[in-house]
């Protein structure tokens, strides 16, 4: 695989990055990418959401006190807008022509999980999401600090139940276990200490804040240090232990590039965050550069999203249904906003059973023949008692080959962006696919280049980058 093509998919969601890296270099590439700015413009579908303490209390006591017809329209709205938010995200994935940014936030999305079926308020998934954007290539401690202080969190991880009369230690455990240092590098004692500190932190207007009455002023022991600790100091506590900037060394570099990368490189990118003073531009600037170097292709299994949107775009589908992407990454077990658990995604293996392996060729079929995936349309409505007529959704699909290629050429062609290697077995299958008499000018010459793509995404090295 050309390495443009490869870094494309591993910056991005897909190869349309890759002519553009060619053309202004891998560096030029990386500069731009953490240049680029976002719309802070709230999206239309939140206009109506609840966005104060006050419009919430009003909003549920109106669904408390109103009629079963009442409750049920309340219950579609959380869910139509739940979906606008999915399809917003979709959007950016799609449109960005650095999408650095997004992939970034996808990371911090499945660092942080705060999902939308525990927060119940769309609004605040919606600000949980901008912080992670605006910060994606900021300050890591700094970055802990928001999140933890975030409404998202603090409903998500139980926080509004955590008073100094009654500890609840979920946002604790998990700002040490999953957040910042890690299993091993704690002692219970430390979580407890913590729950204490953070008791009473609670629903705000754009952020937690302590509740007076709720929280505990008494003297902790965190780390070994004494005193009134409160949210933000606990997290500074943490970033001054040894252990802690190797959790999320390791975590990009699974996200990126590696799905199980050596403890020699997570140690060493970790020392070099710790002395970048955990700011995430040098960490990824450092990463993607001496691993770009790098022979390191095929170390990786494909999220669905970069699956799919490397299906679309290389089949040059225009204008893709962002209702449907939803609905497909769902089924691959990537539910935007929705994680299965605080631990988030487990990526690597997961993301190729059995199961989500089938998925995948069907939506290839699917594609590759000119249907949409899993969008059927009633031709015409049915007569009472009949059953209705349904057909796939129509779409056009081409490949981009060189006209002017034979068969071989063309199939390198293929390789060269598709695949991280070709064995000789898989040559001649293609080679029986597109044949030696192929005429690229022909007119069903994109139909018998459609067939070969098909398979090429069929292979074991299509899922790899």
């Amino acid at each position: 695989m050309n390495k443009s093509n490869l870094w494309s998919l591993r910056l991005g969601f897909s190869g349309k990055q890759a002519q553009l890296i060619e053309e202004i270099g891998f560096e030029k590439f990386l500069n731009k990418s953490f240049a680029t700015t976002f719309d802070k413009t709230l999206p239309n579908f939140l206009e109506d959401e609840p966005k104060t303490i006050a419009e919430l209390r009003e909003y549920r006591q109106s669904i408390k006190n109103g009629s079963a017809d009442d409750q049920k329209k309340v219950i579609k709205k959380q869910i139509k807008n739940a979906t606008e938010l999915k399809k917003w995200w979709i959007d950016k994935f799609l449109t960005e022509k650095y999408p650095l940014r997004e992939k970034m936030t996808c990371f911090w999305h499945n660092h942080f999980v705060a999902t939308s079926q525990k927060v119940k308020s769309t609004y605040w998934i919606y600000q949980h999401n901008m912080i992670l954007r605006e910060n994606a290539f900021g300050n890591f401690k700094e970055l802990t600090k928001m999140i933890v202080k975030s409404n998202a969190m603090v409903r998500y991880l139980d926080n509004v139940d955590n008073r100094k009369d009654k500890i609840n230690e979920n946002l604790s455990r998990e700002l040490l276990e999953l957040f910042t240092i890690g299993i091993g590098n704690y002692t219970e004692n430390d979580i407890k200490e913590g729950a204490k500190a953070l008791a009473g932190l609670n629903l705000g207007e754009e952020s937690a804040v302590y509740r007076r009455l709720l929280e505990d002023n008494s003297t902790k022991t965190y780390f070994g240090k004494q005193g009134n600790f409160k949210a933000d100091d606990l997290v500074d506590i943490i970033f001054e232990q040894k252990n802690t900037p190797y959790l999320i060394t390791r975590k990009i570099l699974k996200w990126f590039i590696y799905d199980n990368p050596s403890e020699n490189l997570v140690i060493y990118y970790g020392d070099y965050f710790r002395k970048m003073n955990f700011e995430i531009k040098p960490l990824l600037t450092k990463i993607f550069t001496e691993e770009y170097a790098k022979e390191n292709s095929g170390s990786k299994i494909k999220d669905p999203l970069t699956y799919l949107f490397q299906l679309t775009d290389e089949l040059n589908i225009a204008n893709s249904n962002t209702t449907l992407i939803p609905f497909f990454l769902k089924q691959q077990g990537m539910d935007l906003f929705n994680q299965p658990n605080v631990k988030g995604w487990d990526g690597g293996n997961s993301w190729l059973t059995s199961q989500i392996y089938l998925q995948r060729n069907n939506a290839s079929d699917l594609l590759c023949n000119g249907r949409n995936i899993s969008r059927k349309v009633f031709e015409k409505m049915p007569e009472e008692g009949e059953e209705p007529e349904i057909k796939l959704e129509k779409i056009n699909v081409q490949i981009d080959f060189d006209k002017n290629g034979n068969n071989k050429q063309i199939i390198t062609e293929l390789s060269n962006r598709l695949l991280f290697k070709v064995d000789e077995t898989m040559q001649k299958d293609m080679e029986n696919l597109l044949k030696y008499d192929f005429d690229p000018k022909s007119e069903n010459a994109n139909y018998a280049v459609l067939r070969l793509f098909n398979y090429i995404t069929k292979t074991p090295e299509y899922q790899l980058i």
